[in-house]
């Protein structure tokens, strides 16, 4: 995706802290405290705005807090099957923070991993699907025991990080396109990306038709083609 949408415009990624080649950050791990790393990256690597914000899954939600937080930097949103805040009400996850234990001190995943048996089983066919076969150099970081205590942290932290996110109620009239993956059979999805469109006054919804949750892998030109749709539309 990245060097398709580079041809027309900047394009800047990164890895959450904690993940990839990025190293662990403090706790808690909600999408608040995303936010705010995602920003002073921004303005300690000389990347100005305004920026058009692409968020996938869990992005989605630091992207709704980043808004809020930062509104005046923000051209334009691009949610790409963005998880909504209504998914951790009730019995949608059975994962709540509790209050004075914000953070998971053991993960069992990072224990295995420590002991090399994670970096075993990730090398059996279908284990790790996401990792392309030419990102060869990204497999060791992928089964390092920090990035599964970072996706446990996360994790427990999902239902603050909706929250957060479910408190920021409108963008007002900034321009919004929100990606479905037409293939996401999950109970309720298909409803709360529509209601995604409530956020700004200027939405739009398109749909990969041929995609699961993951759009960036099943199909890229489906994410290249909103992203650049945004882009033109802010320019």
């Amino acid at each position: 995706m990245q060097p398709q949408v580079a041809k027309t415009t900047r394009v800047c990624t990164y890895d959450r802290a904690g993940v990839g080649w990025s190293e662990a950050g403090p706790l808690p791990r909600d999408a608040a405290q995303f936010a705010k790393e995602l920003h002073t990256l921004l303005q300690n690597a000389n990347v100005p705005g305004p920026y058009v914000m692409v968020g996938h899954s869990l992005g989605g939600l630091v992207v709704r807090v980043f808004v809020q937080d930062y509104s005046s930097e923000v051209a334009g949103v691009v949610l790409v099957e963005s998880m909504s805040p209504r998914q951790f009400t009730g019995s949608a996850i059975g994962v709540q923070s509790q209050p004075g234990s914000r953070s998971q001190p053991f993960s069992f995943q990072a224990a295995l991993a420590r002991f090399g048996v994670v970096r075993l089983l990730v090398k059996l066919p279908g284990i790790a699907p996401s990792i392309p076969a030419n990102e060869e150099a990204y497999y060791p970081l992928f089964v390092r025991p920090q990035s599964f205590q970072t996706t446990a942290n996360e994790y427990r932290e999902l239902p603050t990080s909706g929250a957060e996110a479910a408190a920021v109620k409108s963008f007002n009239d900034l321009p919004l396109i929100v990606l479905t993956a037409k293939l996401n059979d999950n109970p309720g999805w298909p409803e709360w990306q529509t209601e995604l469109l409530q956020l700004s006054s200027n939405s739009q919804q398109l749909f990969a038709e041929n995609s699961g949750h993951v759009i960036q892998d099943d199909e890229p030109e489906a994410a290249i083609e909103a992203i650049l749709k945004m882009v033109e539309l802010v320019r």
